[in-house]
């Protein structure tokens, strides 16, 4: 496992560079740029910014430095002039860390008409011209022109400049399948099978090209890694990931390939919430525990569809953005297109978000994140091809049960499935499964083995079922107290769900006999030993209006909670709670949500809660005597979908952290605001009140550790 602790040494040009670079500058040069960008500029950004590493456009696509390559495309405006040499250098005379950026996806006409076999092919043979740029051509992923071509531009680039890695964009190439000769050959070499055909989705083919193309790019980034390694043993090269982290690579394979993740999602569209960021940077925490994480975030507007790449975000979004992706353990990495500039708008939001974090970093490289909550990250299954894989948009499964925690401001974190162990679950108090069916038997009994030691989980829908048709079982029924009588019935409308007596997953109805149910239940019956906290009414019509009433009361169990003889608790729901709460917003869900996780918590009070009103996004630091307490303000209109275009303060928050059996004083820092608070101890916890919360704070508490009179005198 890679060690990312700081510890105060010079790692520059060192293998351990990555340990210091926690503020990226991005610059992505155009080719026009050369001989008109203003370089000064860019200093003073990387000075007011704080940075202390850079990305920088160098080749692949369109070199900016004197290639001496052939077919190595030079921008138009190169002459005799190195922008990108001369930006390096500047950025080593600020001490920063420098990676050079190659972009492998597409080809110049010369390059083309001088070795065709580097172009990606429809099915019918044609050469895929680029959608966007006539006369320029997709690479076939599988040719020689990433294997040769761009290994020979990064080994250049290595000899020739003081870096410390190479970045490679867009390193996938085309989307879909190229049916290019050197494709159909490798592949029908290493499986025996011809390429399948996108006109024919239920090709055996498909699962089998969707491995082996797994397999060579999982390859591909070991090769180049080693090529640049050959050439300095310290630099490495980085391709970029998307938000599904490196789980479309083969695991074993990269493991040790990725020094830092850098997560290329630089903004949020369509209904992504506010908290996409934080979101990012929990997941490949989930995934890579201790492995750092650099967030990108760009200037301009993000959009899949709509496409405005040199066009500047609003203040309020792009402070967000790169403020809940640091909080939630995200580096901070800003990316411009164009050096030459022509909006100035986005660079005093970065400044300050930027100042933000040097702020905060200590801490936040310094203290390991903490929850008693988690969300278990199951992978997201394949698409009928390969690149539909739906690892880069969450489930809404998942996407409501992280509103709903979200808004009831439990702190929590991510476990990914692959990580999954006794020792991964060390500290945690709950595990929430939102809907996670078919898993592996190791991981039932790693669940197993976790509520036998006291550990709590909340399930929902289809959450361990297994099994084939007809012969479909939960896998965790004997942990749940349920067994499976009818599987995943639905979609139905005008569900209900009665309250069943007065337990405290069942509070805060007050008023209510029933709430609304799901939209897709299961049929379960619950153990005798377990508690039916709320039961389904049998299905009655929408319409006509006249017959909307219940026939019948007594369905089948809806919620069902049960406590263990180990002090664990558990929670199973019967219906898709967490997409339904999503796609609805119905209160009464969020609440159930909430109510579960907090009673799956049990008696003991929670190491950490913030109280208050408003949308807040929370992260737990701790070791030792000291807490910090990352607090973000979501709160403003456009919180569901970007961008926001103003941010409305909180007001009277509390930071309530638990303390330490015989601590009777702490002290406290506003990390952000650079100002020490008062703190009230009372029953065993701190008691920190923030007045007015504007963007961002980190919230330091320390103590001294009792002695042993200190003990005695308590005792």
């Amino acid at each position: 496992m890679l060690d990312t602790r700081t510890e105060g040494t010079d790692v520059t040009r060192s293998a351990e560079w990555y340990r210091t670079a926690t503020r990226w500058t991005q610059v992505t040069f155009t080719d026009d740029d050369p001989g008109t960008f203003d370089i000064d500029f860019w200093v003073d950004v990387m000075r007011r910014t704080r940075s202390n590493a850079l990305c920088l456009s160098a080749g692949g696509y369109m070199a900016f430095y004197p290639t001496e390559i052939p077919y190595h495309h030079r921008s138009k405006n190169l002459g005799d002039g190195d922008p990108f040499g001369d930006l390096v250098d500047e950025a080593r005379r600020l001490g920063m860390h420098v990676m050079a950026r190659v972009d492998p996806h597409a080809i110049h006409e010369d390059a083309f008409r001088a070795h065709p076999e580097w172009a990606a092919r429809t099915e019918d043979g044609d050469p895929i011209e680029h959608d966007s740029m006539p006369g320029v051509y997709w690479t076939d992923p599988f040719s020689t022109y990433l294997t040769g071509q761009i290994t020979e531009i990064a080994q250049e680039i290595t000899r020739r400049y003081d870096i410390d890695a190479v970045f490679a964009n867009r390193w996938e190439t085309v989307k879909g399948v190229s049916y290019a000769e050197p494709a159909r050959r490798r592949f029908r070499d290493d499986t025996g099978f011809e390429l399948p055909s996108t006109r024919d989705l239920d090709d055996p083919a498909w699962p089998v090209y969707a491995a082996w193309r797994r397999r060579k790019f999982s390859e591909l980034v070991g090769y180049w890694d080693d090529a640049v390694r050959a050439v300095k043993p310290h630099v490495r090269f980085i391709p970029n990931r998307n938000p599904g982290i490196t789980r479309d690579l083969v695991r074993e394979l990269i493991e040790d390939r990725y020094p830092i993740l850098v997560i290329d999602k630089q903004g949020r569209w369509d209904d992504e919430a506010a908290w996409t960021p934080g979101r990012i940077g929990k997941r490949a925490r989930g995934l890579f525990p201790d492995r750092p994480i650099a967030l990108l975030a760009s200037v301009g507007t993000e959009d899949h569809v709509l496409r405005w790449k040199d066009s500047v975000t609003h203040p309020h979004e792009l402070r967000s953005y790169i403020a809940d992706g640091f909080v939630q353990g995200g580096r901070p990495w800003f990316s411009k297109f164009k050096a030459d500039v022509l909006d100035t708008r986005w660079v005093a939001p970065v400044v300050e978000a930027f100042e933000w974090h040097a702020r905060c970093e200590p801490l936040l490289e310094g203290l390991p994140v903490t929850a008693e909550v988690a969300l278990l990250d199951t992978r997201a299954p394949d698409g009928p091809t390969p690149w539909q894989r739906s690892d880069r948009h969450p489930q809404p499964h998942e996407d409501g049960v992280y509103q709903a925690l979200v808004e009831a401001r439990i702190p929590f974190e991510y476990v990914a499935d692959e990580t999954l162990s006794a020792e991964r679950l060390e500290g945690i108090r709950v595990l929430v499964l939102p809907a996670c069916p078919d898993l592996a038997p190791e991981h039932v009994a790693v669940l197993e083995d976790f509520v036998a030691r006291g550990g709590s989980i909340v399930a929902a829908y289809d959450s361990s079922v297994t099994g084939d048709d007809g012969a479909r079982r939960f896998a965790l029924g004997d942990v749940l107290g349920v067994r499976l009588l009818g599987d995943v019935r639905g979609p139905i409308k005008n569900n209900y769900i009665t309250i069943e007596g007065d337990h405290p997953v069942a509070h805060g109805y007050d008023g209510a006999t029933r709430i609304v149910g799901g939209t897709r239940v299961l049929e379960v019956e619950a153990a005798a030993d377990a508690d039916v906290v709320f039961r389904f009414i049998p299905d009655y019509p929408d319409l006509p209006m006249e017959e909307v009433y219940p026939r019948r009361h007594d369905g089948p169990p809806a919620v069902v909670a049960r406590e263990h003889a180990s002090g664990g608790r558990t929670v199973y729901v019967a219906f898709d709670l967490g997409a339904l709460y999503w796609r609805a917003l119905q209160a009464d869900h969020g609440q159930l949500i909430a109510n579960a996780v907090r009673w799956a918590l049990g008696e003991e009070r929670p190491h950490v809660t913030v109280l208050g009103q408003g949308l807040l996004d929370i992260a737990v630091r701790a070791a030792g005597n000291e807490v910090a307490v990352g607090l973000v303000n979501l709160n403003h209109p456009m919180a569901m979908r970007g961008q926001a275009h103003e941010l409305l303060p909180l007001r009277d928050q509390e930071v309530v952290v638990r303390l330490p059996a015989g601590v009777t004083t702490a002290t406290a820092r506003l990390v952000v605001a650079d100002r020490a608070v008062p703190v009230t101890v009372a029953d065993g916890a701190a008691h920190v009140r923030l007045e007015r919360l504007e963007q961002v704070e980190l919230v330091h508490l320390s103590w001294l550790a009792p002695t042993a009179s200190d003990d005695e005198e308590t005792a």
